[in-house]
């Protein structure tokens, strides 16, 4: 496992635009529907703060919520990269999750995702970067 980064808020500050700081590192969300979206094709999603691999391409999923969806995290995530929190914020009762590495939140996991893991991991665009495979 990777070791953790710790950076203090002033650090985060300086390296991070206004809206990925506020989702990362305030556990903002971004509007719905706001996020320009990423490149098809083969590659994986890491952590806009710390490069950490979150998600593979082909677990992207439309699941037409507004936010990246994916079905679970990366095939190549060992246990702990992503870690859940409960999160009973904003009168609900839901699971965020954050990057283990530096604590980046990323949005939330809910039990409505396709099959097989019936999961859905609603993303903040802002809190990923695509990395596409060379090809």
């Amino acid at each position: 496992m990777t070791e953790r980064i710790v950076k203090s808020d002033a650090e985060w500050r300086a390296e991070l635009d206004a809206e990925t700081y506020r989702v990362t590192r305030q556990a903002g969300t971004e509007r719905p529907f706001s996020h320009p979206g990423f490149p098809k094709g083969p590659g994986h999603y890491e952590c806009v703060c710390c490069g950490a691999r979150l998600f593979d391409a082909d677990a992207k999923f439309e699941s037409h919520c507004g936010w990246p969806s994916f079905s679970g995290p990366s095939s190549s995530n060992q246990a702990g990269r992503i870690d859940e929190y409960h999160d009973a914020s904003h009168g609900m009762i839901r699971t965020e999750v954050r990057c283990h590495r530096c604590d980046a939140h990323l949005g939330h996991v809910f039990p409505d995702g396709p099959p097989p893991s019936g999961l859905r991991y609603c993303i903040n665009g802002v809190a990923l970067r695509f990395v596409p495979e060379p090809g």
